[in-house]
């Protein structure tokens, strides 16, 4: 799993189901089920997933460290 092309590419999806399904709800609970919340949502979303993508690259790696602490403490 320290693979650094396996974990580009995990981030890679990650990153877009993330933003694809965080666009989503947040698209339809302020604008409810309409057509506007598609569209609504597809432009927030190319907007989000790069942006997420960048992001969890560098809190990723800081997440991964704060789990290994914890659980290292109870094996």
């Amino acid at each position: 799993m320290n693979d650094p092309k396996t974990i580009i590419i995990a981030q890679f999806f990650i990153s877009g189901m993330m933003a694809f399904l965080m666009t989503g709800f947040f698209s339809f609970l302020h604008l409810g089920l309409s057509g506007r919340t598609v569209s609504e949502w597809s432009g927030a979303f190319l907007i989000a997933w790069p942006v997420a993508f960048v992001l969890s690259l560098g809190v990723g790696k800081l997440g991964f460290m704060i789990a290994g602490r914890i659980t290292a403490r109870f094996i």
